[in-house]
């Protein structure tokens, strides 16, 4: 069960890295807009990451934080509400943001610095 939870998280971590590489692919080098990539790899980091929150395959004696995943959840929520928004005014032929943009990389660099430090 340990090595279920553990391909689980690396998909989890594979949806992180698809979300903040696509971005970074937009921020550094293309026309700052948001891309269906992104939300693919929200999708799968959201979806595993909630896999993970369930208390199964932990080993003995080990509890779950749940502050950090609720905090984690919200941050997540607010990220998809960002690629929403940002997605909206691209289909009306708007330009994204720069604030909308600029904050979908700075909360998915949030929620992995919370990932690996809390």
């Amino acid at each position: 069960m340990e090595t279920l939870r553990h391909i689980v998280l690396f998909v989890h971590l594979l949806g992180f890295a698809t979300l903040f590489g696509a971005w970074a692919v937009q921020a550094f080098g293309g026309k700052k807009q948001m891309t269906s990539l992104m939300n693919t790899g929200l999708a799968i980091a959201g979806v595993a990451g909630l896999a993970l929150a369930a208390p199964w395959g932990l080993p003995e004696g080990v509890s779950m934080n749940y502050a950090k995943i609720g905090t984690k959840l919200v941050i997540l929520l607010i990220i998809g509400a960002l690629l929403g928004i940002g997605t909206a005014r691209q289909k009306r032929g708007q330009a994204v943001p720069p604030a909308v943009f600029w904050l979908v990389g700075v909360l998915t660099a949030v929620n992995a610095g919370i990932a690996a430090i809390w």
